[in-house]
């Protein structure tokens, strides 16, 4: 059975200076999943933010859990959402 594609976002400081754990973290799902995503989106954002979005569910925010996160956790949730029935339009 094929995966559905999934979207992840990372909203990141780029006052912070935060751009070498963006890259990193891109590289890991580059490699994990290659074609699997539909898209990284890479959000330069401020306010000593990183904040991670899996298929619009947010699984890392610097703010709720602190630091960086493993790219496994990551990885595990691009998983997670890839098993997991498509969400329908409720319009």
């Amino acid at each position: 059975m094929a995966k559905r594609p999934i979207k992840v976002s990372i909203a990141y400081c780029s006052e912070c200076g935060y751009e070498p754990q963006t890259l990193e973290l891109t590289k890991a799902l580059m490699l994990a999943f290659r074609h699997e995503l539909t898209e990284i989106e890479i959000l330069p954002w401020f306010d000593g933010s990183f904040d991670v979005t899996v298929d619009g569910e947010l699984v890392h925010a610097m703010y709720r859990e602190g630091g960086f996160p493993e790219a496994s956790t990551i990885i595990n949730a691009v998983r997670r959402h890839q098993d997991s029935p498509a969400p329908t339009s409720t319009s």
